[in-house]
């Protein structure tokens, strides 16, 4: 059987859509939109990795948005004591560092915790332009630069997109995500650009973007969105590049260069 951790956001609905073999757990303050099986608060985590092993559990996925919870010391049960100090420190660490930590209790445990796009593969599209519009010169020297951006954001363990509009950086993502940082853009060309960061674990916290990103962009007066072939999930790819295409704007899969 296999446990997803499911956070907030479409990507648990899309991943477990005809599965009749997933237990779903649920972060207690970030209630998945999908049914639920246990919720659960950090200070029990123990408890929810005994509580799974009961339940024949073999395999667990993470999926979906959560923000970083604070410990209540009070609120630990037994189970979860000895894990205090790793739990703690995933915390206080970055993205990356926390999801990292977090992965690493459950492998210690005995489980094999498992990628979003191994489950659903058709998530993680192949190299390639899909939309009737594709990328012109000045597009593709934007995507250059927003690859060295996202190198440099992702060596710092911070976001995952960037916009860049004429060769210059015009917003990163930051810790609200991609949606606040498209809301905050008003121009009249540049791209979205958008990939994993640099040595990144790819079982959890794999970029997702799905047709609210591609109605962002066309609100934000982008010319369209750039992702990194094999690093991004696309959530209703049809939906997604017909709307580009009702709005004249590009979907790149682009091949991760050497820049």
């Amino acid at each position: 059987m296999l446990a997803l951790i499911a956070g907030t956001g479409a990507l648990p609905p899309a991943l477990i859509a005809g599965r009749s073999d997933v237990y779903v757990c649920a972060m207690a303050g970030f209630p998945p939109a999908v049914p639920v099986n246990i919720t659960f608060r950090i200070e029990h985590l123990g408890s929810l990795l005994a509580h799974l092993k009961g339940r024949g559990v073999k395999e667990v996925c993470f999926a979906g948005a959560v923000k970083r919870p604070v410990i209540d010391p009070a609120a630990i049960d037994a189970a979860t004591a000895p894990l205090v100090p790793v739990i703690a420190g995933a915390i206080a660490a970055g993205d990356d560092g926390a999801l990292r930590a977090i992965i690493g209790i459950f492998e210690a445990a005995g489980f094999v915790v498992r990628a979003a796009h191994e489950l659903a593969p058709h998530l993680l599209p192949v190299a390639g332009v899909p939309t009737l519009r594709k990328p012109n010169a000045a597009m593709m020297a934007e995507a250059v630069l927003g690859q060295r951006v996202l190198i440099k954001l992702g060596k710092r363990d911070l976001g995952q997109a960037c916009v860049i509009a004429q060769e210059a950086l015009v917003a990163r993502e930051g810790p609200e995500g991609t949606d606040a940082m498209l809301a905050s853009v008003t121009a009249r060309c540049g791209i979205l650009f958008k990939g994993p960061k640099p040595d990144q674990d790819l079982r959890a916290d794999l970029p997702v973007i799905g047709l609210q990103t591609a109605k962002a962009i066309v609100a934000a007066g982008l010319d369209g969105i750039v992702i990194t072939a094999g690093g991004v999930m696309v959530l209703d790819i049809d939906a997604v590049t017909d709307w580009l295409d009702a709005h004249d704007k590009v979907l790149w899969v682009r091949p991760e260069a050497n820049v």
